[in-house]
Protein backbone atom coordinates (compact mmCIF):
# COMPACT_ATOMS: atom_id res chain seq x y z
CA UNK A 1 0.00 0.00 0.00
CA UNK A 2 1.46 3.61 -0.79
CA UNK A 3 1.55 6.33 1.58
CA UNK A 4 -0.16 9.60 1.66
CA UNK A 5 2.74 11.19 0.57
CA UNK A 6 3.55 8.43 -2.20
CA UNK A 7 0.11 9.04 -3.24
CA UNK A 8 0.44 12.20 -3.17
CA UNK A 9 3.62 12.50 -5.28
CA UNK A 10 2.24 10.40 -7.50
CA UNK A 11 -0.78 12.70 -8.16
CA UNK A 12 1.35 15.77 -9.03
CA UNK A 13 3.62 13.34 -11.17
CA UNK A 14 0.34 12.69 -13.28
CA UNK A 15 -0.99 15.89 -13.38
CA UNK A 16 2.41 17.56 -14.44
CA UNK A 17 2.62 14.93 -17.21
CA UNK A 18 -0.31 14.80 -18.75
CA UNK A 19 -0.47 15.70 -22.46
CA UNK A 20 -3.41 18.51 -24.00
CA UNK A 21 -5.55 15.77 -25.33
CA UNK A 22 -5.96 13.99 -22.16
CA UNK A 23 -6.41 17.64 -20.51
CA UNK A 24 -9.38 17.90 -23.01
CA UNK A 25 -10.92 14.87 -22.21
CA UNK A 26 -11.05 15.69 -18.50
CA UNK A 27 -12.75 19.30 -19.29
CA UNK A 28 -15.10 18.27 -22.14
CA UNK A 29 -15.73 14.89 -19.68
CA UNK A 30 -16.44 17.49 -16.54
CA UNK A 31 -18.48 19.63 -19.05
CA UNK A 32 -20.77 16.65 -20.20
CA UNK A 33 -21.76 15.87 -16.92
CA UNK A 34 -22.05 19.23 -15.95
CA UNK A 35 -24.48 19.90 -18.74
CA UNK A 36 -26.50 16.43 -17.93
CA UNK A 37 -26.82 17.64 -14.50
CA UNK A 38 -28.40 20.76 -16.01
CA UNK A 39 -30.72 19.01 -18.29
CA UNK A 40 -28.90 20.59 -21.12
CA UNK A 41 -28.73 18.91 -24.40
CA UNK A 42 -25.68 20.26 -25.48
CA UNK A 43 -24.15 17.30 -22.60
CA UNK A 44 -23.77 15.25 -25.96
CA UNK A 45 -21.66 17.05 -28.26
CA UNK A 46 -19.42 17.33 -25.39
CA UNK A 47 -19.06 13.87 -24.51
CA UNK A 48 -18.67 12.99 -28.01
CA UNK A 49 -15.54 15.24 -28.38
CA UNK A 50 -14.64 14.02 -24.93
CA UNK A 51 -15.06 10.32 -26.34
CA UNK A 52 -13.55 10.88 -29.71
CA UNK A 53 -10.53 12.22 -28.12
CA UNK A 54 -10.08 9.44 -25.81
CA UNK A 55 -10.05 6.49 -28.21
CA UNK A 56 -7.68 8.62 -29.75
CA UNK A 57 -5.39 8.33 -27.11
CA UNK A 58 -6.63 4.82 -25.99
CA UNK A 59 -5.87 3.87 -29.72
CA UNK A 60 -2.19 5.21 -29.54
CA UNK A 61 -1.50 3.12 -25.57
CA UNK A 62 -2.75 0.09 -27.68
CA UNK A 63 -5.79 -0.19 -25.22
CA UNK A 64 -7.90 -1.55 -27.75
CA UNK A 65 -10.78 -2.92 -25.72
CA UNK A 66 -10.96 0.34 -24.21
CA UNK A 67 -11.33 1.76 -27.70
CA UNK A 68 -14.09 -0.53 -28.69
CA UNK A 69 -15.75 0.43 -24.94
CA UNK A 70 -15.79 4.01 -25.54
CA UNK A 71 -16.87 3.40 -29.45
CA UNK A 72 -19.89 2.62 -27.41
CA UNK A 73 -20.18 5.34 -25.71
CA UNK A 74 -19.80 7.38 -28.98
CA UNK A 75 -22.53 5.19 -30.56
CA UNK A 76 -24.80 6.49 -27.46
CA UNK A 77 -24.37 9.60 -27.72
CA UNK A 78 -25.05 9.93 -31.10
CA UNK A 79 -28.31 8.35 -30.48
CA UNK A 80 -29.00 9.98 -27.06
CA UNK A 81 -28.61 13.50 -29.12
CA UNK A 82 -31.37 11.92 -31.82
CA UNK A 83 -33.58 10.83 -28.89
CA UNK A 84 -33.93 13.38 -27.02
CA UNK A 85 -34.67 16.33 -29.90
CA UNK A 86 -36.33 13.68 -31.83
CA UNK A 87 -37.70 16.18 -34.89
CA UNK A 88 -37.32 19.43 -35.32
CA UNK A 89 -39.90 21.27 -34.08
CA UNK A 90 -41.11 18.98 -31.86
CA UNK A 91 -41.39 18.25 -28.28
CA UNK A 92 -38.17 17.56 -26.67
CA UNK A 93 -38.21 13.95 -24.59
CA UNK A 94 -39.11 14.64 -21.02
CA UNK A 95 -37.48 13.33 -17.77
CA UNK A 96 -39.52 10.22 -16.72
CA UNK A 97 -38.81 7.44 -14.45
CA UNK A 98 -37.86 3.93 -15.49
CA UNK A 99 -40.69 1.34 -16.68
CA UNK A 100 -40.57 -2.29 -15.98
CA UNK A 101 -39.11 -2.42 -19.68
CA UNK A 102 -36.84 -0.22 -18.90
CA UNK A 103 -35.51 -1.93 -15.97
CA UNK A 104 -35.03 -5.26 -17.85
CA UNK A 105 -33.39 -3.74 -20.55
CA UNK A 106 -31.12 -2.25 -17.72
CA UNK A 107 -30.40 -4.67 -15.19
CA UNK A 108 -29.78 -7.29 -19.08
CA UNK A 109 -27.11 -4.33 -20.02
CA UNK A 110 -25.37 -4.60 -16.72
CA UNK A 111 -25.20 -8.39 -16.14
CA UNK A 112 -25.10 -9.53 -19.36
CA UNK A 113 -22.31 -6.97 -20.58
CA UNK A 114 -20.36 -7.54 -17.44
CA UNK A 115 -19.97 -11.36 -18.49
CA UNK A 116 -19.50 -10.81 -22.17
CA UNK A 117 -16.72 -8.50 -20.90
CA UNK A 118 -15.26 -10.30 -18.40
CA UNK A 119 -15.25 -13.45 -20.66
CA UNK A 120 -13.36 -11.16 -23.29
CA UNK A 121 -11.34 -9.72 -21.26
CA UNK A 122 -10.01 -12.90 -19.31
CA UNK A 123 -9.13 -14.88 -23.11
CA UNK A 124 -8.39 -12.22 -25.38
CA UNK A 125 -6.09 -9.29 -23.26
CA UNK A 126 -3.36 -9.24 -20.14
CA UNK A 127 -6.32 -7.46 -18.14
CA UNK A 128 -5.02 -8.27 -14.01
CA UNK A 129 -8.56 -7.34 -12.83
CA UNK A 130 -10.90 -8.55 -15.93
CA UNK A 131 -14.15 -8.80 -13.04
CA UNK A 132 -13.53 -5.80 -11.75
CA UNK A 133 -13.17 -3.55 -15.26
CA UNK A 134 -15.94 -5.35 -16.62
CA UNK A 135 -18.52 -4.37 -14.20
CA UNK A 136 -17.49 -0.98 -13.76
CA UNK A 137 -17.78 -1.00 -18.09
CA UNK A 138 -21.42 -2.68 -18.14
CA UNK A 139 -23.04 -0.75 -15.29
CA UNK A 140 -22.01 2.31 -17.37
CA UNK A 141 -23.62 0.98 -20.35
CA UNK A 142 -26.48 0.54 -18.73
CA UNK A 143 -26.23 4.31 -17.25
CA UNK A 144 -25.57 5.64 -20.16
CA UNK A 145 -28.36 3.81 -22.23
CA UNK A 146 -31.02 5.02 -19.44
CA UNK A 147 -29.23 8.62 -20.07
CA UNK A 148 -30.12 8.57 -23.86
CA UNK A 149 -33.99 8.69 -22.80
CA UNK A 150 -34.05 10.55 -19.94
CA UNK A 151 -34.56 8.01 -17.14
CA UNK A 152 -34.10 9.13 -13.59
CA UNK A 153 -32.48 6.12 -12.75
CA UNK A 154 -29.47 6.93 -14.91
CA UNK A 155 -27.30 8.40 -12.15
CA UNK A 156 -27.97 5.41 -9.77
CA UNK A 157 -26.32 3.30 -12.44
CA UNK A 158 -23.75 5.77 -13.67
CA UNK A 159 -22.72 5.86 -10.22
CA UNK A 160 -23.00 2.14 -9.08
CA UNK A 161 -19.88 2.17 -12.02
CA UNK A 162 -18.30 4.85 -10.43
CA UNK A 163 -18.26 3.90 -6.91
CA UNK A 164 -16.34 0.78 -8.03
CA UNK A 165 -14.41 2.70 -10.59
CA UNK A 166 -13.11 4.97 -8.29
CA UNK A 167 -11.09 2.30 -5.90
CA UNK A 168 -10.04 0.55 -9.18
CA UNK A 169 -8.54 3.83 -10.47
CA UNK A 170 -6.60 4.50 -6.95
CA UNK A 171 -5.61 0.33 -7.27
CA UNK A 172 -4.75 0.79 -10.66
CA UNK A 173 -2.48 3.86 -9.52
CA UNK A 174 -4.24 6.75 -12.04
CA UNK A 175 -5.08 9.00 -9.19
CA UNK A 176 -6.24 12.13 -11.36
CA UNK A 177 -8.84 9.76 -12.63
CA UNK A 178 -10.13 9.00 -9.92
CA UNK A 179 -10.42 12.32 -8.49
CA UNK A 180 -12.08 13.13 -11.30
CA UNK A 181 -14.70 10.35 -10.88
CA UNK A 182 -15.21 10.83 -7.56
CA UNK A 183 -16.09 14.47 -8.60
CA UNK A 184 -18.21 12.84 -10.94
CA UNK A 185 -19.59 10.71 -8.44
CA UNK A 186 -20.95 14.00 -6.40
CA UNK A 187 -22.24 15.55 -9.46
CA UNK A 188 -24.31 12.42 -10.34
CA UNK A 189 -25.72 12.25 -6.30
CA UNK A 190 -26.70 16.27 -7.24
CA UNK A 191 -28.36 14.96 -10.98
CA UNK A 192 -30.31 12.69 -9.32
CA UNK A 193 -32.03 15.11 -6.93
CA UNK A 194 -32.77 17.63 -9.47
CA UNK A 195 -33.74 15.54 -12.15
CA UNK A 196 -36.29 13.88 -9.64
CA UNK A 197 -37.87 17.57 -8.60
CA UNK A 198 -38.34 18.30 -12.52
CA UNK A 199 -39.97 14.77 -13.05
CA UNK A 200 -42.38 15.16 -9.66
CA UNK A 201 -43.00 18.64 -10.66
CA UNK A 202 -44.05 17.27 -14.19
CA UNK A 203 -45.99 14.95 -12.37
CA UNK A 204 -48.42 17.21 -10.26
CA UNK A 205 -48.51 20.01 -13.29
CA UNK A 206 -50.10 16.82 -14.79
CA UNK A 207 -52.72 15.99 -11.94
CA UNK A 208 -53.91 20.12 -11.68
CA UNK A 209 -54.45 20.01 -15.62
CA UNK A 210 -56.73 16.81 -15.35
Amino acid sequence: MHTLHEWLELFQHEVSNIDAIQLAVLIFGVTEVLLARANNIWLYPAGIVATILAIYSLFHAKLYAECLLHGYYLVMSVYGWWYWTQKRNQKPVEITFSSRTDWLTTLSIAFGGSILLFLILSELTDSEVPAWDAWVSATGWAGMWLLARRKIENWLLLNISNAFAIPLLFYKELPLLALLTVFLFVVACVGYVDWLKIARRKMSESVIEK
